[in-house]
């Protein structure tokens, strides 16, 4: 994983370098380049997030439960 953070780095060191003839492509790519390491991490981030908002429904029927005994 950093080595696709350091290549994204390393892009994005060139296209702020000021070069003449900056195609469109290159954009596309790093724009490409930067969707695919956001996608990448979603799926990270949900695994985290499902368990913890398990927990908190589990907590709250917990506590209604105990509400109307």
């Amino acid at each position: 994983m950093r080595l696709v953070y350091l290549n994204l780095v390393v892009q994005l060191q060139h296209l702020l370098r000021p070069e003449d003839g900056q195609d469109l492509i290159e954009y596309a790519l790093l724009a490409f380049l930067i969707a695919c390491g956001a996608a990448a991490s979603i799926g990270r981030v949900a695994a985290g997030i499902v368990p913890a908002f398990s927990n908190i429904a589990l907590q709250f029927n917990s506590a209604i439960a105990g509400v109307g005994s």
